[in-house]
């Protein structure tokens, strides 16, 4: 049975400050929630929550999870850690203490409050997968010593804390494994493709495409990850995951570079790089389990994504709001 979670609760949201926290808590805001959006501010932003600051249910704590969290609330979702490969490896020790003491952090909270708390993992945890398209029971394909391995692993060592806590102290937990999400309030310079290309179309300097663009990623417009997100959040206790949100249409990196700059009007030219160390080939997840056990599938198309975050950032540029990105 359901725990009725669409009652009114008093909701921690780790992150919440980041692009897809904000989202988050204005969704359970919408709900009637009450929120407590906690985040450091490394990679969040004020701007992303600033039409939430005045919200009678919304508050804002500045806090880094590495650090315990003495609060009462009746419901966790844990987005903390940087998500891009630019943030992540600019501290890397600091990324896996976020995802480890984070986790460990978060779930003594949620033991204490024997409350429900939600993973934020991550499709980095299949690394460079020799199996395609990904399903949550396979296990795999990371370096456990790259430059990527911090958040890889992190994130790996976080849903074992979870899992151990689940079956050690029948702690109730959700594991969502979130493929790339994009949407507005995506960070300008967070090196993810799709801001990336938008940012550098809309200024008209070189595109930056790794390798020859072949390598394929499917993308999860924001709103529909969050759906699937609190729509996890609401299933019995006895539905743990992982489960994998994101969307499983797939194209080559390659092919979203050329949609950009057809979108945006742009003369900006691709220059192809060498590719990033551990960098996957593939990327796209099976969503079998989400829309058996949520009743989840994406339903924004990548073409009116693109025109909502577009327009985000044109409005950024217009309002002398949006950074010069790097060539």
């Amino acid at each position: 049975m359901s725990r009725g979670y669409s009652q009114h609760k008093r909701v921690l949201v780790t992150g919440g400050a980041g692009f897809l926290g904000s989202h988050l808590c204005e969704r359970l805001l919408d709900a009637g929630h009450e929120v407590l959006c906690a985040d450091n501010l490394f990679t969040g932003t004020r701007r992303n929550i600033r039409h939430l600051l005045d919200h009678p249910s919304f508050e804002f704590m500045r806090h880094d999870i590495t650090f315990p969290l003495y609060v009462e609330v009746d419901a966790i979702y844990n987005l903390a850690c940087p998500a891009s490969p630019i943030h992540y490896q600019h501290d890397p020790i600091q990324t896996t203490k976020t995802s480890v003491h984070g986790a460990i952090n978060m779930l003594g909270l949620a033991k204490r409050l024997n409350v429900p708390i939600l993973q934020a993992s991550t499709s980095e945890v299949y690394g460079d997968p020799e199996v395609h398209p990904q399903t949550e029971d396979y296990w795999g394909h990371v370096n456990p010593i790259g430059q990527r391995s911090c958040y890889d692993e992190g994130k790996r060592c976080a849903e074992t804390l979870f899992f151990d806590y689940h079956r050690q102290l029948g702690l109730k937990i959700k594991v969502a494994r979130i493929f790339n999400t994009y949407g507005p309030r995506m960070h300008p310079n967070d090196g993810r493709v799709v801001s990336n290309f938008i940012v550098h179309a809309l200024q008209g300097i070189p595109i930056t495409v790794y390798g020859d663009g072949s390598q394929t990623r499917s993308f999860c417009y924001v709103d529909d990850t969050v759906d699937g997100l609190i729509r996890m959040m609401e299933t019995p206790d006895d539905v743990t995951g992982p489960i994998n949100i994101g969307n499983p249409n797939e194209m080559t990196v390659r092919e979203l570079a050329e949609k950009v700059v057809a979108m945006v009007g742009s003369s900006a030219r691709l220059d192809f790089c060498d590719l990033p160390s551990d960098d996957p080939r593939q990327r796209q997840p099976d969503i079998t389990r989400a829309r058996e056990l949520l009743g989840w599938e994406p339903r924004v198309s990548l073409d009116q994504g693109l025109v909502r975050t577009i327009r985000y950032f044109r409005d950024l540029a217009e309002s002398d709001e949006l950074p010069q990105a790097a060539e």
